[in-house]
């Protein structure tokens, strides 16, 4: 026994040898190596590198591939994102699936499987990869989804279904004609036509599709006319606005637009609309129509300079639309000075809001609390780095509680209601409304109508969401 005691030590002695050595020789090899190589990343800001869509060089499939398969070797290593969508959850199944467990054992063909999960939130990029540039590795992910979507749809254009959803100006002129509305309208709520729907165009026949006007945002308010307010300039923002209303906040939600100029003008804040606006291009962006969205840009950018060298800030209620003008088409058109004048003046109405208080321009003459609010923050306003300014207005509002709900939707433009992804829709949005659900809250909202609205569709109570400036008009009373 003593013997076999004395063996057991001595091969002790020698393992714990064996793993001093091996540490010792590790750290010198570290310690050799440059700190940039071995540090993770994210401890300085992220930055974004233009998008380089009009270079040949950017539709090459073999270079694309080859990108990609770097990307998602990346993303196989740190697996950090996989609660964020089901892009991340693909990838790694395809490699846990295949003969070497490693990205190399997933044939080329599946990548797409991962690509078209993608709905450019950007989540991923903000909030959760390491290994965003200034990092030596330059993984943006977000983009190269967009890069492969561009090239896929160069190559093979898009199905009808998905050319129909994101013409949202034209869908939206002809379903607001007087008669085709409520054809249009009632036919969403018809189960046995939504049946239909789902057969012919692929449009789930249980997803919540947004309502069409005929009044639209543009007939109750004319374009050219101000709100009738003495607007008071201060130093951050010139109390003039030019509301851009979005095809969204024209067509579907015109009432959102209403309760804005409403707040705004009570808040001595001068408001019109911007004129003949188009779509700022975020659901061509998001099919891959490089050249729809630059299309769209010339269309929108020459009246919003006009605006702007009339003394009007730009403001949209929509955060994708927001983000279109403050990210994407300054890295698209990054040497286009318009562009780049454009992304200083357009505002959040929330940022906006909240500006005007940092310099006491802000009424809080509230009326009514609204108590318990749960605040979903949507994803395409959290990237754009201004902080939950809805949650701080609406916080300034006696009695009231806002518990934020940092989490995506799901949802998207289009990708909720497309029969292929509607349940996994459904699937990540379940944690948004089992928060909800947990708080009891009085109210739940969020900056995203349609975010709101799939929410509300997963709450299956017949609860109904509302947009937090018909919360804020509320609170006002007016």
């Amino acid at each position: 026994m003593q013997a076999d005691n004395g063996l057991v030590d001595s091969g002790r002695c020698v393992f714990v040898m064996l793993v001093t050595y091996t540490t010792t020789l590790r750290i010198k090899i570290i310690m050799n190596k440059p700190t940039e190589g071995r540090r993770e990343g994210s401890l300085q800001a992220p930055t974004r590198h233009p998008l380089a869509w009009q270079d040949a060089a950017f539709y090459d499939e073999k270079d694309l591939y080859k990108e990609l398969e770097r990307v998602f070797d990346i993303c196989h290593g740190c697996r950090r994102c996989v609660s964020l969508c089901h892009s991340f959850p693909t990838l790694f199944d395809l490699v846990d699936e295949s003969a070497t467990m490693e990205v190399d054992g997933v044939a080329k063909q599946d990548y797409w499987k991962v690509v078209e999960h993608c709905y450019l939130c950007d989540l991923c990029y903000m909030t959760k990869c390491p290994y965003v540039p200034p990092h030596e590795w330059n993984v943006d992910f977000p983009h190269l989804m967009l890069r492969a979507k561009a090239v896929k749809f160069k190559t093979h254009g898009a199905s009808l279904r998905d050319k129909v959803l994101s013409s949202t100006d034209t869908v939206g002129k002809f379903a607001g004609i007087p008669i085709v509305v409520q054809v249009v309208n009632a036919a969403n709520r018809t189960p046995v036509l939504r049946k239909t729907l789902q057969a012919v165009l692929g449009v789930h026949e249980h997803a919540l599709v947004p309502e069409y006007h005929s009044d639209t945002l543009h007939k109750r308010v004319k374009s050219n006319t101000a709100t009738a307010v003495s607007a008071i300039r201060g130093t951050l923002t010139k109390g003039r606005v030019a509301l851009f209303a979005t095809c969204y906040g024209n067509f579907n939600e015109p009432q959102m637009g209403e309760d804005l100029l409403a707040v705004f003008a009570h808040n001595d804040i001068e408001v019109r609309l911007v004129e003949k606006e188009q779509c700022c291009g975020m659901p061509k962006l998001e099919l891959g129509d490089l050249d729809a969205v630059a299309r769209a840009k010339e269309a929108n950018i020459p009246q919003l300079m006009r605006l702007i060298d009339e003394g009007w800030d730009i403001v949209a209620p929509i955060p994708s639309c927001v983000l279109m003008f403050k990210q994407e088409l300054p890295l698209m058109f990054p040497n286009d000075t318009d562009v780049l004048t454009v992304k200083k003046a357009i505002f959040d109405p929330f940022e906006y809001l909240m500006l005007r208080h940092k310099e006491g321009l802000l009424k809080t003459d509230f009326h009514q609390p609204l108590g318990k609010v749960a605040y979903h923050a949507a994803c395409h306003q959290r990237v754009q780095n201004i902080g939950m300014k809805t949650r701080e207005v609406l916080s300034l509002v006696p009695n009231t509680q806002v518990q934020a709900i940092e989490r995506c939707s799901g949802h998207d433009g289009t990708y909720a209601v497309k029969k292929e992804y509607h349940e996994i829709a459904m699937k990540i949005v379940k944690p948004v409304v089992s928060r909800v659900k947990e708080m009891q809250a009085d109210h739940y909202t969020s900056d995203c109508p349609m975010a709101g609205r799939f929410i509300e569709n997963g709450m299956a109570d017949h609860s109904s969401t509302e947009h937090p400036m018909q919360l804020l008009r509320k609170a006002y009373g007016i």
